[in-house]
């Protein structure tokens, strides 16, 4: 590190020469090649090109910037459509060929001069028109360039340069060192005949004009500056200058001279001048228009800088587009649609096609345009579709009209149940009551009852007791109900016509309590099924896309049927029993209003289930809820209500002897056949 001599650079912007490791006494007046790239990057984001061109040549100065600009776009969305290195023997047409050919709008052009200037002419021989090229700083201020025919017809130059800054006293600086210059003598004599006179430090043999040097790229005039100024001060501190002079005897090694430079810190015209880690400064770019149309042609239309934070400004206002003031468009695919994702197509990410995003999914472009985000299952979106909206949850109101409809209906059913209980106690010894099944008219009663309590739960915020109690309830009890319709239909058949026939069998039925008998397996194989068959509460997301319909998960339709099956096949037994009753007395005939109940039973889960298969909506539970009504009410209505007539309205028929005397017409009617 002792031996390590400091190099103040101000021309050399290679980001290779950052790194400290090689290059441990390196530092630069002049800004990074990263810099400018970034601005590069920044200006194509601007202005939404994602479609570009590099040209390069075979220096450090054009590879590393390149790779500094693959690196930058990585996490963007732009592309390096087309890159090509200048050489002496380039073939312009093929190159401008292959941009045209790829539909390329945009080329930055990061070249030294000499290669920028032979490019720029060949575009110009080549017509190549409606281009946007992006100078790098090597030529962005090129004043031989502008001046060449047909450079306005190329399209629109953006350059980037290093902050051009005022040197005052500069230009007369220049003319007052080499006003005695004998520069004509110098093109004319041999160089040789001058040296004696000549060092390093006389300009008598100088052949350059002053304007040869004012007239340069003002670009690095304050790199140069500060790169001599930042070693004399540091020289300065080092050797306590003051007024009087410096130290004299003080010992100024390298490492010294090296540690107090990249102490730098201070104002110099307006400018900070102090190094990062890395020995660079603060990046400082001006982007330049060549406006040619103007006296001033390079015209300032933005700025970048990294100090203290990084800015970048622009007045695209100021900009003359060749496009009849529009912005060019250099892309490989055009944007797409609100609500559609993109899908890539080939080897570069900015070409793709456009696909709408579906149902059920949106689309966030900040988060990833490539892919459709599926919804939440409490949202829901259109097709096309930039955000969700929230699901309204759906479910059957207590308070809601066929849920009031519904229960009143209900409690009426309880009233006259109770009714029609009272009725036939106050008049159990009667023969209707008797022939009606006597103790087992309560049963029948109190099990209807019981079956319509399931309706309550059809309505209300489905819960675990309601989804578990809705169909074992009526499935039960409703099991027991036509049980009863079926044994007492089926006692009938067997005192008129089985009794004489199957004396024995008939026998073992009395002595067994056979009715009671067949009721507590039916009821018990129903109660198996309801075991099985146990519901949840469900939300359903699938039926209704702007809704959450809450209701209780029926699982396989035939597993939460099978109750419901098994009532349609007692009731298929009390309909056969019925029928073969038909040509009994007409007091012990029920197949009329066992037919009609049985019937209405069919009817109403027919239906039922014809509605469930093509409706999955919030009002389900309510034709769930009717069926169940509609089957109890089919019962009361059409088998116990006759026989409140009777009792009520028909004394003279509610008599022993009235039922003796059918029983005998029944005898005579049968012994005549």
């Amino acid at each position: 590190m002792m031996d390590l001599l400091t190099m103040v650079n101000y021309g050399s912007s290679s980001s290779s020469l950052s790194d400290k490791r090689s290059y441990q006494s390196f530092l630069r007046t002049v800004s990074s090649n990263s810099g400018q790239v970034q601005l590069i990057i920044r200006i194509l984001q601007r202005f939404g090109w994602n479609w570009v061109a590099f040209i390069g040549c075979n220096n450090e100065y054009s590879r590393d910037a390149l790779h500094l600009f693959n690196d930058g776009i990585r996490n963007t969305n732009i592309c390096l459509a087309y890159q090509e290195e200048l050489k002496q023997d380039t073939k312009y047409n093929v190159t401008f060929h292959n941009i045209n050919m790829l539909h390329i709008n945009v080329i930055i052009v990061y070249t030294l001069q000499s290669y920028a200037i032979a490019f720029i002419d060949s575009a110009i021989l080549k017509k190549q028109h409606d281009k946007v090229w992006i100078a790098s700083d090597a030529w962005s201020l090129n004043k031989v360039l502008r001046t060449h025919k047909g450079v306005d017809t190329i399209g629109t130059i953006i350059g980037v340069t290093e902050r051009v800054q005022d040197l005052p006293g500069f230009p007369d600086f220049v003319y007052k060192s080499l006003a005695h210059s004998k520069h004509l003598e110098c093109e004319k004599e041999p160089l040789q005949d001058f040296m004696p006179a000549c060092n390093q430090a006389c300009n008598a043999c100088s052949s350059v004009h002053p304007k040869n040097i004012t007239n340069e790229d003002p670009s690095y005039n304050f790199a140069i500056y500060s790169a001599v100024y930042v070693v004399a001060k540091a020289l300065h501190n080092l050797l306590h200058c003051d007024t009087n002079g410096c130290n004299k005897t003080e010992l100024l090694y390298p490492y010294k001279l090296l540690k107090e430079i990249k102490k730098s810190n201070f104002t110099l015209l307006n400018q900070q001048i102090k190094f990062d880690e890395n020995g660079d400064p603060p990046s400082r770019y001006n982007i330049v228009f060549w406006n040619l149309a103007s006296s001033s042609p390079f015209q300032h239309v933005g700025s970048y800088d990294t100090n203290p934070t990084v800015q970048f400004h622009m007045n695209d206002s100021l900009i003359r587009w060749h496009t009849n003031g529009t912005i060019p468009v250099s892309r490989c695919s055009e944007e797409c649609e609100k609500g559609s994702a993109r899908r890539p197509y080939g080897i570069f990410k900015c070409c793709f096609e456009c696909d709408v995003c579906p149902n059920g999914t949106y689309i966030n472009n900040s988060a990833g345009p490539f892919k459709c985000i599926a919804c939440k299952k409490t949202e829901w979106s259109n097709p096309g579709s930039t955000s969700c909206e929230q699901r309204s949850v759906e479910y059957v109101h207590m308070t809601e009209h066929l849920s009031i409809l519904l229960l009143l209906s209900v409690s009426f059913m309880f009233a006259l149940a109770a009714a029609i209980g009272v009725l036939f106690a106050c008049n159990y010894s009667t023969p209707v009551v008797k022939s009606a099944g006597g103790k087992m008219c309560f049963l029948m009663l109190g099990c209807l009852s019981c079956s319509g309590v399931s309706v309550f739960f059809y309505f209300g915020v489905p819960n675990h007791v309601k989804c578990a109690l809705r169909n074992p309830i009526f499935a039960l009890f409703y099991t027991v109900c036509l049980s009863c319709l079926t044994v007492r239909s089926f006692q009938i058949v067997c005192v008129f016509k089985m009794a004489a026939k199957l004396p024995r069998a008939y026998d073992w039925w009395v002595k067994h309590n056979g009715q009671w008998l067949f009721i507590a397996v039916a009821s018990t194989v129903q109660l198996i099924f309801c075991a099985l068959s146990s519901l949840k509460p469900h939300n359903d997301t699938v039926t209704c896309k702007k809704q959450i319909i809450m209701g209780c998960d029926t699982g396989s339709p035939i597993s939460s049927s099978t109750g419901i099956y098994f009532i349609g096949f007692v009731g298929m037994l009390c309909f056969i029993f019925s029928y073969m009753g038909t040509d009994l007395p007409k007091n012990y005939n029920e197949s009329k209003s066992i037919t009609f109940s049985v019937l209405l039973f069919y009817m109403s889960w027919i239906a039922y289930f014809t509605i469930y298969s093509i409706y999955k909506g919030k009002y389900l539970p309510v034709f769930n809820a009717f069926s169940i009504l509609t089957s109890s009410c089919g019962i009361l209505l059409s088998y116990f209500m006759p026989k409140c007539y009777v009792i009520l309205f028909q004394p003279e028929k509610n008599t022993q002897a009235h039922f003796q005397s059918s029983i005998q017409d029944y005898t005579q009617k049968i012994s005549r056949m």
